[in-house]
C-alpha cells in the first residue's frame, strides 16, 4: 500500500507542542562502528548505537550452532573427515522438521532484530534533529571497514594481529543505515545532512587551542589539555560542529567561543555515563 502526501504532524497530548520539531544551531556528529558522539549548544552525548540488539545476538548464536549440528547429523555424507563440506560434487541436503522449525526461529529473531535496530535509529535521529538545523558529520567508507585487512601486521609483543576488522559491528549496529534515516528526516524539512571533508578537517587530530594537528594512536581515547581531559569522540564532534561553511576547515575562533559551554556539558555527560551502571564499550575509554 502506497500513500501520497506528507506524513501527519504529531503533537504532544500533555503540552500540545509539535513532536520532533527542528531545533536551531549547529550539531556535530562523530560516528564510529558502534558508538556515536553528539555535540551541540544544548547537549553533549556519548552513546552506543542501538544497544537493545545486544541481547538478541546471543540467541542468534545458539540457534546457528543448533542448525549446524542438525545439518551435519542429517547429511553426514556431505562432509569430509575433517568436517569441511565436499566440493566438486552436486550435494543433496536433507532438512528435517526440527531443522526447518529452528531455521524459522532464527529468521524470526533476525526480523525482530532489524525492526528493533530501525526503531532505535529512528528515535535517535529524532532527538538529534531537535538539537539543531545544521547537522554535520564525517564521511566514512563503511564498505572498506567491512573488508579483511590485506597486510599481516604484528603487535608490540610480536604476535600477528587478526585480519578481521569491523564487519560484525557494522552488521549489528548499521551506522550507515542510521545516517540514511537521519538524512531522510532532514530532507522532509528541506535540509541536507552536511558531510565534511574528513581528510582536510582531521577532527581526531586537530587541537584548536594550540592550532595544530597532533597524531594519536587509536588506543588513546582522551585528549590531554593539561589541567583537564576531554573524551576523544566528544571532542571530535565538537570540532565537527564548528566546521566552516566550506566543510573543509575548523573555525578556530568559534571553537574558542563555544569551548567553555562544551566542556561543562561534556563533564556532565561523562558523569552521567559513569553513574549509569551499564556495561560500557571499550572504545569509549570510560
Amino acid at each position: 500500500m502506497v500513500l501520497e502526501g506528507s506524513p501527519p504532524i504529531k503533537y504532544s497530548k500533555e503540552t500540545g507542542e509539535v513532536k520532533h520539531s527542528i531545533g536551531e544551531g549547529n550539531v556535530g556528529i562523530d560516528i564510529g562502528t558502534r558508538t556515536l558522539a553528539i555535540s551541540s549548544k544544548k547537549e553533549v552525548k556519548l552513546l552506543e548505537l542501538c544497544p537493545e540488539i545486544e541481547n538478541i545476538e546471543h540467541e542468534k548464536l545458539i540457534l546457528s550452532r543448533k542448525l549446524d549440528r542438525k545439518r551435519r547429523s542429517n547429511n553426514p555424507n556431505n562432509f569430509n573427515e575433517n568436517g569441511t563440506i565436499k566440493y566438486g560434487v552436486k550435494l543433496t541436503w536433507i532438512k528435517s522438521k526440527k531443522y526447518i522449525r529452528t531455521q524459522n526461529e532464527l529468521r524470526e529473531i533476525q526480523r525482530k532484530q532489524a525492526c528493533i535496530r530501525k526503531q532505535s535509529h529512528e528515535k535517535l535521529a529524532n532527538s538529534i534533529i531537535s538539537l539543531g538545523n545544521r547537522i554535520l558529520v564525517e564521511t566514512m567508507n563503511y564498505k572498506g571497514l567491512q573488508l579483511r585487512a590485506k597486510e599481516t601486521t604484528k603487535n608490540k609483543n610480536g604476535k600477528c594481529n587478526k585480519k578481521k576488522r569491523f564487519g560484525k559491528s557494522l552488521s549489528n549496529k548499521a551506522p550507515s543505515m542510521f545516517l540514511t534515516i537521519l538524512d531522510n528526516k532532514l530532507k522532509w524539512n528541506n535540509i541536507e545532512l552536511a558531510k565534511i571533508n574528513t581528510y582536510k578537517v582531521k577532527a581526531s587530530q586537530y587541537n584548536h587551542i594550540e592550532d595544530k594537528f597532533i597524531k594519536k594512536e587509536l588506543a588513546e581515547r582522551w585528549n590531554d589539555f593539561g589541567e583537564f581531559k576531554i573524551q576523544r569522540d566528544c571532542y571530535s564532534s565538537f570540532l565537527i560542529m564548528n566546521v566552516k561553511d566550506n566543510l573543509e576547515e575548523v573555525d578556530k575562533n568559534l571553537c574558542l567561543k563555544e569551548f567553555d559551554n562544551f566542556k561543562e556539558l561534556h563533564d556532565k555527560e561523562i558523569l552521567r555515563i559513569q553513574n549509569s551502571g551499564i556495561n560500557l564499550i571499550g572504545s569509549m575509554g570510560i
